[in-house]
Protein backbone atom coordinates (compact mmCIF):
# COMPACT_ATOMS: atom_id res chain seq x y z
CA UNK A 1 0.00 0.00 0.00
CA UNK A 2 1.57 3.59 -0.93
CA UNK A 3 1.99 5.72 2.03
CA UNK A 4 -0.75 8.22 2.38
CA UNK A 5 1.61 10.88 3.25
CA UNK A 6 3.40 11.08 0.49
CA UNK A 7 0.28 11.03 -1.62
CA UNK A 8 -1.24 14.04 0.28
CA UNK A 9 1.82 15.67 0.70
CA UNK A 10 2.54 15.73 -3.32
CA UNK A 11 -1.18 16.63 -3.89
CA UNK A 12 -0.47 19.71 -1.55
CA UNK A 13 2.55 20.33 -3.74
CA UNK A 14 0.74 20.00 -6.84
CA UNK A 15 -1.88 22.46 -5.90
CA UNK A 16 0.48 24.99 -4.28
CA UNK A 17 2.21 25.39 -7.75
CA UNK A 18 -1.84 25.53 -9.39
CA UNK A 19 -2.24 28.26 -6.95
CA UNK A 20 1.09 30.00 -7.77
CA UNK A 21 -0.26 30.11 -11.61
CA UNK A 22 -3.75 31.42 -10.42
CA UNK A 23 -1.94 34.16 -9.14
CA UNK A 24 0.63 34.72 -11.82
CA UNK A 25 -2.17 34.73 -14.34
CA UNK A 26 -4.31 37.44 -11.88
CA UNK A 27 -1.63 39.76 -11.71
CA UNK A 28 -0.87 39.84 -15.00
CA UNK A 29 -4.68 39.83 -16.23
CA UNK A 30 -4.95 43.69 -17.32
CA UNK A 31 -1.13 43.98 -19.25
CA UNK A 32 -0.60 45.13 -22.47
CA UNK A 33 1.02 44.74 -25.44
CA UNK A 34 2.40 45.98 -28.29
CA UNK A 35 2.21 42.51 -30.13
CA UNK A 36 -0.03 39.80 -30.51
CA UNK A 37 2.88 37.72 -29.81
CA UNK A 38 3.87 40.00 -26.50
CA UNK A 39 0.14 39.42 -24.61
CA UNK A 40 0.61 37.24 -21.54
CA UNK A 41 -1.57 34.11 -22.03
CA UNK A 42 -3.26 31.99 -19.23
CA UNK A 43 -1.12 29.47 -18.09
CA UNK A 44 -2.52 26.23 -16.39
CA UNK A 45 -0.42 23.32 -15.12
CA UNK A 46 -0.94 19.76 -16.03
CA UNK A 47 -0.90 16.93 -13.36
CA UNK A 48 -0.25 13.27 -14.07
CA UNK A 49 -1.07 10.67 -11.46
CA UNK A 50 2.59 8.62 -10.35
CA UNK A 51 2.16 4.85 -10.11
CA UNK A 52 4.40 2.08 -8.75
CA UNK A 53 5.11 -1.24 -10.44
CA UNK A 54 1.71 -2.40 -9.40
CA UNK A 55 -0.08 0.10 -10.25
CA UNK A 56 -0.91 1.58 -6.76
CA UNK A 57 -1.26 5.30 -6.61
CA UNK A 58 2.04 7.14 -5.08
CA UNK A 59 1.41 10.54 -5.64
CA UNK A 60 0.87 13.79 -8.11
CA UNK A 61 3.21 14.87 -10.90
CA UNK A 62 2.97 17.95 -12.24
CA UNK A 63 3.83 17.32 -16.28
CA UNK A 64 4.28 20.73 -17.13
CA UNK A 65 2.51 24.18 -17.78
CA UNK A 66 0.57 24.96 -20.83
CA UNK A 67 -0.60 28.45 -22.33
CA UNK A 68 -4.04 29.18 -23.29
CA UNK A 69 -4.84 29.31 -26.94
CA UNK A 70 -7.61 31.23 -26.77
CA UNK A 71 -7.35 34.39 -28.64
CA UNK A 72 -5.82 37.73 -27.05
CA UNK A 73 -8.02 40.92 -27.02
CA UNK A 74 -6.81 43.42 -29.88
CA UNK A 75 -8.31 47.41 -29.13
CA UNK A 76 -7.51 50.47 -31.07
CA UNK A 77 -5.73 52.86 -28.89
CA UNK A 78 -3.04 54.97 -31.10
CA UNK A 79 -2.29 57.17 -28.03
CA UNK A 80 -1.38 54.05 -25.66
CA UNK A 81 2.54 54.34 -25.57
CA UNK A 82 2.44 50.48 -25.93
CA UNK A 83 0.56 50.82 -29.24
CA UNK A 84 1.99 49.05 -32.54
CA UNK A 85 2.63 51.07 -35.93
CA UNK A 86 -1.01 50.83 -36.41
CA UNK A 87 -2.47 51.85 -33.19
CA UNK A 88 -3.58 48.86 -31.79
CA UNK A 89 -2.84 47.17 -28.11
CA UNK A 90 -2.84 43.47 -27.14
CA UNK A 91 -4.17 42.76 -23.65
CA UNK A 92 -3.85 39.33 -21.68
CA UNK A 93 -6.84 36.25 -22.46
CA UNK A 94 -6.96 35.81 -18.52
CA UNK A 95 -10.93 34.96 -17.51
CA UNK A 96 -10.79 36.47 -13.85
CA UNK A 97 -14.29 34.82 -12.63
CA UNK A 98 -12.65 31.54 -14.58
CA UNK A 99 -8.93 32.13 -12.42
CA UNK A 100 -11.55 33.06 -8.87
CA UNK A 101 -13.33 29.73 -9.50
CA UNK A 102 -9.88 27.62 -9.93
CA UNK A 103 -8.48 29.58 -7.27
CA UNK A 104 -11.23 28.21 -4.69
CA UNK A 105 -11.15 24.78 -6.47
CA UNK A 106 -7.26 24.88 -5.31
CA UNK A 107 -7.61 26.00 -1.82
CA UNK A 108 -10.20 23.77 -1.17
CA UNK A 109 -7.91 20.53 -2.70
CA UNK A 110 -5.27 21.96 -0.56
CA UNK A 111 -7.25 22.18 2.52
CA UNK A 112 -8.34 18.39 1.70
CA UNK A 113 -5.27 17.19 1.34
CA UNK A 114 -3.85 18.56 4.49
CA UNK A 115 -6.34 17.43 6.05
CA UNK A 116 -5.97 13.68 5.10
CA UNK A 117 -1.90 14.32 5.97
CA UNK A 118 -3.10 15.40 9.63
CA UNK A 119 -5.45 12.05 9.91
CA UNK A 120 -3.16 10.06 8.65
CA UNK A 121 -0.38 11.17 11.00
CA UNK A 122 -3.01 11.29 13.89
CA UNK A 123 -4.35 7.36 13.16
CA UNK A 124 -0.54 6.49 12.62
CA UNK A 125 0.79 8.31 15.57
CA UNK A 126 -2.36 5.93 17.70
CA UNK A 127 -0.60 2.90 16.18
CA UNK A 128 2.48 3.32 17.56
CA UNK A 129 1.08 4.04 20.91
CA UNK A 130 -1.14 0.90 20.87
CA UNK A 131 1.93 -1.04 20.28
CA UNK A 132 3.53 0.22 23.33
CA UNK A 133 0.72 -0.70 25.81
Amino acid sequence: MANPLNVAASAMNAQMLRLNTVASNMANADTVSGSEEGAYRSRQPVFATVMDQQREVIGVAVTGVVESDAPVAKRYEPGHPQADAEGYIYSSNVNTMEEMANMMSASRAYQNNAEVFSTTKTLMLRALQLGQQ
